[in-house]
């Protein structure tokens, strides 16, 4: 069964409460919310803040997808502000070793997020000592995007060079996941799917989550 995690970047922020709650009780698996800077993409979401206050009503796993420069800065306050899964782009992180150990010696999971224009190749070298890596299957910044679809290629090597190595880390695709094309990201090997516009626009929110759980079978 795939790991769902609506993002909550398509959620409605004057009623955020309504919608951690209907997550809470959806069969969703993770909350993913995306922090962006203003630089590092053209677009300003939401911050430590607002994930703190969250955490407080929130079940599940916080999924924290760090689009922003410089984001070693900030790690230890997103560990405080109740990230589980930290996630920082290889676009952004110089020392990215360095980073996912300062991650997971904080006792979050680390992630590494790549863009659609990244290789996956690139990746080879740190593999065993990344949790999640989620692929931007959209470019980042805004929702709502249509789904590039060089984007199973990418997943069925990733799929690959992590069977080679021996890795248990997980394939995240962000970025224009709809039922339609749920099974077919599953079956090329993706095991976390992130939904914005596709749960939150939905009529029946719980519905569409449940859809997506059952989209692998």
């Amino acid at each position: 069964m795939p790991i769902i995690a609506p993002s909550i970047l398509a959620a409605n922020f004057l009623c955020l409460e309504k919608d951690i709650e209907m997550i809470n009780n959806s069969e969703a698996d993770w909350f993913h919310l995306d922090v962006m800077d203003g630089r590092f993409v053209p677009n300003i979401s939401f911050g430590l803040p607002v994930i703190a206050a969250m955490k407080k009503m929130a079940k599940k796993t916080f999924d924290v997808h760090l689009m922003i420069v410089e984001p070693e800065k900030y790690f230890e306050d997103f560990a405080k502000a109740g990230a589980d899964v930290l996630s920082v782009h290889y676009e952004a992180s110089t020392h990215l070793h360095r980073s996912l150990q300062a991650i997971k010696a904080l006792g979050m999971k680390a992630g590494v997020a790549i863009n659609p224009h990244t290789p996956v190749f690139l990746l080879e070298d740190v593999l065993n000592d990344i949790d999640v890596v989620c692929m931007m299957s959209v470019n980042p910044g805004f929702g709502g995007q249509k789904f590039i679809p060089k984007t199973y290629d990418k997943i069925k090597a990733l799929k690959k060079m992590i069977l080679y190595s021996g890795a248990s880390t997980l394939i995240e695709i962000d970025g224009g996941v709809t039922v339609e094309n749920a099974p077919k990201l599953l079956a090329a090997g993706a095991d976390v799917l992130v939904a914005g516009n596709t749960v939150f626009s939905s009529p029946d929110p719980m519905k569409t989550i449940q859809e997506l759980k059952q989209a692998g079978k």
